[in-house]
């Protein structure tokens, strides 16, 4: 029998470095602890290093250090000597100069929460990897559902890595309920019938979404069988929103030449305007066509948490399917997607029985499982940080937050609009957001060099390590096309910084026009 001693010798010898130790057990806060300190310490030496919104340099420079970094970095210093140069090389989202893309700076209460998940590392797809994670996110799906205007008793859904996901899982029951009814055959299992509806028939499936829809539709299209060229572009008007009457007149003719609306796309909230589409006309014809409704709400979907903007998603609570990204206008880590359907018997065809992880007589016996409702096996509580947050600001604190972003967009355009060499797409004040305007250089009017100092000025302010400012490209062809673009998620960003941020976009592009 061991001494005490003797004991206490040999569980130090068994003790874990501090390289090895665990993040879970009743041992695992006390060995994050000394980490976590460490890991805060690199992020502020790293912000303060960087001093900007983006590390200064070109891509090489920057992947020359990045590549030092990880030659030398070894042993327990590893950790800050890594966090600190990813702290240096980073986008900080949170600085307001920063302004480019869908690309929040997370809320604190959310990254610490994150940090429990991590730590103590839940795994979605059965209920004994993460019993109270499967019940929160059952529970917060539920709560979600009905902010959405869904009924929440007959509503399903799950956590998803994002938008892109969402919309792949709206189309992919779009495809198996709408072709399946047409052809009698369970899509899933048999595949998509290579004659479309038959032998003899010859109908293509067909996806309607804007024009300005998010990429991500032809790609689902592309996975699920369909083809790229199976998604039929709407036009839009000049705030790069669907066109009801335009969306009529596709389907119409789509029937006319014998082919099949699967499903309509409709967007709340367009990367480059934030623009809405009439949500309300796209359930209407969706329901008089016998095709899916998928609302892509990623952006918009953030309007729900305000009084004065969510009558902006009126009609949303019609649609079969919706996406929303918490890791936009929700200020969480990534990923933080939601898929929700209207109908929970619309998801039999994602339905999976492994018997390694949710058994049957488990399910009966009360264990529920969440694998039928994901397109992954291992994914992580990305659920518990949102409800976090909701459970710490409340729907109303985190309306007060998109309601300053899109004040702060609304003063930004203006401010745009008063400035003689920037020039504002559009007119009205922003419908989220987000805002496209572009630099204007002297003489006479020229697209393709108005272009190219647009596109030029973004890179000078990126080598700068001043401003990251976003770039996209108007619908149409030929010159004249480029514009920068705003996307103000920053809650606590002023006016003054923003006034600040046009001020250095035109430095740049009158430096860039003499070049």
């Amino acid at each position: 029998m061991r001494t005490d001693a003797l004991g206490a010798a040999v569980d130090e010898a068994l003790r874990p470095a501090i390289g090895t130790a665990l993040s879970g057990g009743p041992a695992g806060a006390a060995a994050l602890e000394p980490l976590v300190r460490e890991v805060l310490g690199a992020l502020a030496e790293g912000a303060a290093r960087r001093g900007g919104p983006v590390p200064p340099g070109a891509p090489d420079e920057i992947t020359a250090g990045v590549a030092e970094a990880l030659r030398t970095a070894r042993g327990p210093a590893a950790l800050g000597r890594l966090t600190e140069l990813l702290a240096h090389g980073s986008a900080d989202p949170a600085d307001p100069a920063c302004a480019a893309h869908l690309h929040c700076p997370p809320l604190a209460v959310a990254v610490a929460a994150d940090l429990a998940v991590s730590a103590l590392n839940p795994s979605q797809d059965s209920w004994d990897q993460a019993p109270a994670a499967t019940a929160l996110e059952t529970l917060l799906l539920e709560e979600l559902a009905g902010m959405l205007g869904y009924d929440p008793t007959e509503a399903a859904g799950v956590l998803t890595s994002g938008g892109t996901e969402s919309n792949l899982m709206g189309l992919m029951l779009a495809r198996d309920r709408v072709l399946g009814a047409a052809t009698g055959r369970q899509i899933e299992l048999t595949g998509v019938p290579r004659a479309g509806l038959g032998a003899g028939v010859g109908a293509r499936p067909r996806i309607l979404a804007s024009a300005a829809a998010h990429f991500s539709v032809q790609r689902a299209a592309a996975l699920l069988g369909l083809g790229e060229d199976a998604v039929i572009p709407v036009p839009v008007d000049s705030q790069l929103r669907m066109r009801a009457g335009a969306l009529a007149a596709t389907l119409e003719a789509c029937v006319e030449r014998g082919q099949l609306p699967v499903a309509i796309v409709a967007t709340a909230g367009t990367t480059d305007t934030g623009a809405i589409d009439p949500l309300r006309e796209c359930a209407e014809l969706a329901a008089e066509y016998g095709a899916w409704l998928h609302v892509d709400a990623a952006y918009g979907g953030g309007a729900l948490l305000s009084d004065r903007l969510a009558p902006l998603l009126d009609g949303v609570e019609l649609a079969d399917s919706v996406s929303l990204d918490w890791h936009k206008l929700g200020w969480q880590p990534t990923a933080a997607g939601v898929f929700l359907v209207r109908k929970s018997e619309t998801y039999a065809s994602l339905a999976r029985r492994a018997v390694y992880l949710n058994p049957a007589d488990d399910e009966e016996a009360g264990y529920p499982s969440l694998l039928g409702l994901s397109l992954r096996t291992t994914r992580r509580s990305d659920a518990f940080k949102i409800a976090v947050t909701l459970r710490t600001l409340g729907r109303e604190g985190l309306g007060r937050l998109v309601d300053a972003c899109h004040e702060l967009a609304v003063a930004g355009a203006r401010a745009v609009s008063a400035h003689p060499r920037l020039e504002l797409h559009g007119e009205g004040d922003p419908v989220l957001t987000a805002f496209l305007f572009r630099y204007v250089p002297e003489g006479p009017a020229d697209g393709a060099r108005t272009d190219r100092v647009n596109a030029s000025l973004r890179r000078r302010l990126l080598r700068e390590g001043g401003a990251v400012v976003g770039r996209t490209e108007l619908p149409g062809d030929g010159p004249g096309r480029v514009r920068l673009k705003l996307t103000l998620l920053n809650p606590h960003t002023t006016v003054a910084e923003v006034e600040r941020l046009l001020r250095a976009v035109v430095a740049a592009g009158e430096t860039e026009e003499k070049l």
